[in-house]
């Protein structure tokens, strides 16, 4: 696997760690718990066991193997999550993929510190709702193994749920909050625990303190 800027650096396709039970609260925990938020953030939330999160976390932050995550679009730019795991700088790189292939640009990083421009609330939709499925009806339920094609991750709420730490709309619209709702529970939260996170896992800032630490659960 070959992407621009990380030509020397071991990255491997990550797609099939979407199946995998601990994903999600490793990838969103730290944006949670940007939030206001009663009580610490744990994987229970998204319907995950904290012992599955901790297994999924050595392989997602091995310093000798890179997670790539690619969100195609049909429309425009896609995107591309990688899993920088330099060892003790842990970090997750946010880049748009132009669509004659001439250059990537990186939009967002995470790891103490959050940077870049990232997404308006506008770009992330256009990105998850991006290309059709070979099977329209894989959009509807939960992430399946169909749904992690060679091409890339096409369930809409799995490119909506990989993209959401590099929003920075300070003010998304109304309809956000059900979306994210409905996102949660596709991947396997549990309903009635999904709605009270809405409020608490959005992003905030994109510099300067506050942002948990990326790397392993510990």
């Amino acid at each position: 696997m070959l992407i621009e800027g990380y030509d020397a650096d071991p990255v491997v396709p990550g797609e099939p760690l979407l199946l995998r039970p601990g994903f999600w609260s490793n990838h969103l925990l730290a944006v949670c718990g940007e939030g206001e938020c009663a009580g610490r953030p744990v994987p229970e939330w998204f319907g995950e066991d904290g012992a599955d999160a901790d297994v999924l976390s050595e392989v997602l932050f091995d310093p000798g193997r890179w997670p790539v995550f690619r969100v195609p679009a049909a429309d425009g730019p896609g995107a591309v999550v990688v899993y920088r795991n330099l060892d003790g700088e842990y970090g997750t790189d946010y880049l748009l993929t132009h669509p004659d292939g001439s250059r990537v640009e990186r939009i967002a990083d995470r790891d103490g510190y959050s940077s870049g421009r990232g997404l308006t609330w506008h770009e992330l939709i256009r990105i998850a709702d991006g290309p059709p499925l070979v099977d329209e009806g894989l959009q509807d339920g939960d992430v399946r193994d169909e749904d992690i094609q060679d091409e890339g991750v096409q369930h809409e709420a799995a490119r909506f749920l990989l993209l959401l730490p590099a929003l920075v709309d300070p003010d998304p619209p109304e309809a956000a909050s059900a979306r994210l709702v409905d996102a949660l529970v596709a991947v396997g939260a549990p309903h009635d625990g999904a709605r009270p996170r809405r409020s608490t896992c959005w992003p905030t800032s994109r510099e300067g303190p506050g942002t948990t630490p990326r790397g392993p659960l510990r």
